[in-house]
């Protein structure tokens, strides 16, 4: 028998009494749930949820905020301080947010970061806040609270994803979960506007709090620490040299486990063991050429997408003479696009991986290189466009391989270090155009050189223990 067979016989055969939901759910609330769910399948499906909820929230508050500011004349410059101070936020707390996930774990951390952003939502100021001079202070220390908070998600969500996640699975989980993304923000434009329609600003504000503080309870309740079955698969062998636990060590931080009256594994608290004596390796991961393809990589993504998402509106009014609202759901493509081809990029990776069709780093390298020429060649055919519906079609087969593309680098924190997966998250998600030539040119040839330097210098193997 295969070493891969001896695996996926192990996995099948491995049912700890705390990794079964339906049961969980019958226990302690009485459903009459007889169906067996996998704790490792709840974990992917809650961080999918988590990663909706909070792009469902930027996306939710920026139109709510952009139609509470025209109704009391909000000039450009303070509104471009409000919504800009999230992202001040966001990017300062990503290493931090990698650093804590591995030394605290990920779970603690995904639960205060829902927290404190749900908690300062709630209580957000409107744009008039009563004529007070201080609301537009108010607003944008708020928003860099959210943008700090929410800046520890991914981090937290990679390093749990190595936890959990065997190698051969990891390609698509790490695509659904942050597929959530897309998915959240075709939701904010599908469901705030006619709630503002119905309402004020600030009921929408205290609706998305409420999402958070629900998704906060749901996993305080349910979520667990993977038992050791669980972390053998998530370093099998044949994706690397396996990282075995010696004495006082872990694969990863794990919550310490005692046997309780019952014979049932139970979580001693939130509180992690670790060895202290393991140091984490900044000078090798800040000098490593493959960690660097990855931030490049990562930078071009979101540099393209920022770029899409924030000049699409301006473009099609100004440039095509097009308003939004002709276009009816159709604006929403672009984003269910990103959606399907996210989950498409990782069920083809793990498909090749498995099957022993390609290598590990060949496969990223075929999808990152992949998704980004093509997304390349729809940008720079965007220059030329003159209908909506062109524009339309091209902008949404470029970020629907851009969204392809991050089988390849957005996965490959895992395979290079999993044990520092969320670190080398946090270090690569901190990383006026005068034409519309200019500003479709740019993100296209950014996609181009960063798909070489990912195929020149991108790992699939681990290099980092």
């Amino acid at each position: 028998m295969s070493l891969w067979s001896v695996e996926q016989d192990r996995s099948q055969k491995s049912s700890l009494p705390d990794t079964n939901v339906g049961e969980r759910l019958r226990s302690r609330f009485g459903l009459g749930l007889r169906m067996k769910i996998p704790q490792r399948y709840f974990m992917v499906a809650m961080v999918f949820a988590s990663t909706s909820i909070c792009y469902l929230e930027r996306v939710g508050f920026s139109i709510a905020y952009t139609a509470a500011a025209v109704s009391v004349h909000t000039d450009e410059r303070t509104k471009g301080y409000i919504l800009s101070a999230f992202f001040y936020g966001y990017v300062l707390s990503q290493i931090p947010g990698g650093w804590a996930a591995q030394r605290i774990g990920p779970r603690p951390v995904l639960l205060v970061s829902f927290l404190i952003w749900s908690l300062v939502c709630g209580l957000t100021p409107t744009a008039d806040a009563n004529s007070s001079s201080w609301a537009p202070y108010l607003l944008a220390t708020a928003r860099f609270t959210i943008g700090v908070a929410q800046g520890l998600v991914f981090p937290s969500i990679h390093t749990l994803l190595a936890q959990w996640v065997p190698p051969h699975q990891r390609s698509r989980a790490v695509s659904l979960t942050t597929s959530g993304m897309y998915l959240g923000a075709a939701l904010g434009m599908l469901c705030v506007p006619p709630l503002l329609h119905r309402t004020r600003p600030r009921y929408v504000y205290i609706f998305l709090s409420s999402l958070g503080f629900v998704w906060s309870a749901v996993w305080f309740i349910f979520s667990s620490d993977p038992p050791r079955a669980e972390r053998a698969k998530a370093s099998s062998a044949g994706f690397g040299m396996p990282h075995e636990p010696t004495s006082g060590q872990h694969v990863l931080p794990m919550t310490a486990l005692s046997k309780d009256t019952d014979g049932s594994n139970k979580q001693k608290s939130w509180t992690k063991r670790i060895n202290r004596a393991d140091t984490i390796p900044w000078r090798s991961i800040m000098s490593s050429l493959p960690v660097w393809a990855i931030v490049v990589n990562n930078f071009t993504f979101h540099y393209a997408l920022y770029v899409l998402m924030n000049w699409l509106p301006t473009y099609f009014s100004e440039g095509l003479r097009v308003s939004l609202e002709s276009l009816g759901m159709s604006k929403t493509v672009p984003y269910l696009n990103m959606f399907i081809f996210s989950n498409v990029g990782g069920v083809l990776a793990d498909h090749l991986i498995v099957g022993r069709i390609l290598s590990v780093s060949y496969t990223r390298k075929l999808l990152n290189t992949g998704g980004f020429v093509v997304a390349a060649m729809a940008l720079f055919m965007m220059t030329g466009v003159r209908s909506s519906t062109g524009a339309l079609l091209l902008s949404s087969i470029c970020l629907g391989l851009c969204a392809l593309a991050r089988a390849g680098f957005a996965v490959n924190h895992m395979d290079i270090a999993p044990k520092y997966a969320g670190i080398v998250m946090g270090i690569s998600n901190t990383a006026d155009p005068r034409s519309w030539t200019m500003v479709f040119s740019t993100p296209a040839i950014l996609c181009m050189i960063s798909a070489l330097i990912f195929v020149v210098f991108a790992r699939g193997e681990r290099i980092f223990d």
